[in-house]
């Protein structure tokens, strides 16, 4: 009897595991196949957006959305298969998504700044941005960070909430970019010769559009120099040389042309007061007197 007994237990123990095996091997197969399908669907969503002319950055953005919700889709069906009631799922579900809601409240931050990032369209992949005091070129806006490429070609990661919670500054919102320079002369110099040579140096150069005109007006009028703004248009690939280039040229062509760019500097008077019933200090007073003067640097 007891052999009976063990034999029919065993039998209904082997039973069990063979059905769980099965389930959680059904799952497993239900998962891989899953993984693809979803990576397909992902696909197919994006080639539809890029031929509905959706603008790069939102279609990358709502692509991995749209793959993230099929793979908690695609995870809560396995489990299922395996048997894991759906009502204590997603009661396990409520209470672990609160939790995780108030863990991970900066995470979530990010993912809905990333919502508005790509709905209100700031900026697009490929723009040269300025945000939080940090320039580059827009490389991807993902679901918790954006990425930027900087001038030497560092990788720069922002999260999201921070970009949406400063300033954002897009220096390529149009095919073209302002170059603007502001050189000072001396006082003593021709202000029309040094007028005329920066415009020239500007005309020169095929990079500067036409329209807008260049331009070269008297800036201000400094404490060591009279400033002028020289300001011109170039297509937004060439702002960087041609910004370059204006400076150097100034330098060169003032130099040849003897206009001088005057650096700060100070003149110091000083006033020697006589004792009462004297007309003149004597030598050796006026030597001591120059000796201890102070000595400016120069330059």
């Amino acid at each position: 009897m007891d052999g009976w007994w063990s034999g029919l237990r065993a039998s209904g123990w082997n039973d069990v595991v063979l059905a769980v095996g099965l389930r959680i091997a059904g799952a497993l197969l239900l998962f891989l196949i899953g993984l693809r399908i979803a990576k397909w669907i992902a696909g197919v969503a994006e080639r539809g957006l890029q031929r509905a002319h959706v603008e790069p950055t939102a279609t990358h953005f709502l692509r991995k959305v749209a793959y993230v919700i099929l793979l908690i889709v695609l995870i809560l069906a396995a489990l299922q298969v395996v048997g894991v009631p759906m009502t204590s799922m997603v009661a396990v579900l409520g209470a672990a998504g609160l939790a995780i809601g108030l863990a991970l409240k900066d995470s979530l931050s990010n993912i809905a700044s990333g919502v508005m990032l790509v709905t209100l369209k700031p900026f697009r992949a490929g723009d040269v941005v300025t945000i939080h005091g940090v320039s580059g070129t827009v490389d991807d806006v993902s679901i918790f960070q954006t990425k930027l490429r900087g001038a030497d070609n560092q990788v720069i990661v922002l999260p999201n909430s921070l970009i949406t919670a400063d300033s954002i500054i897009n220096l390529t919102p149009d095919t073209r970019r302002r170059v603007e320079v502001v050189v000072g002369i001396g006082y003593d110099d021709d202000i029309d010769a040094a007028k005329a040579i920066i415009l020239g140096i500007m005309s020169e150069d095929e990079r500067v559009l036409a329209e807008p005109g260049a331009a070269v007006v008297v800036y201000s009028l400094g404490n060591n120099s009279v400033n002028l703004g020289a300001t011109c248009h170039v297509a937004n690939a060439d702002w960087w040389g041609v910004k370059c280039m204006l400076i150097e040229q100034i330098k060169k062509r003032f130099d040849a042309g003897g206009i001088s760019i005057p650096f700060p500097q100070r003149d110091v008077h000083m006033h020697h007061h006589l004792p009462p019933g004297t007309t003149s200090l004597p030598d050796d007073t006026l030597a001591g007197a120059q000796d201890a003067a102070p000595r400016l640097p120069q330059g």
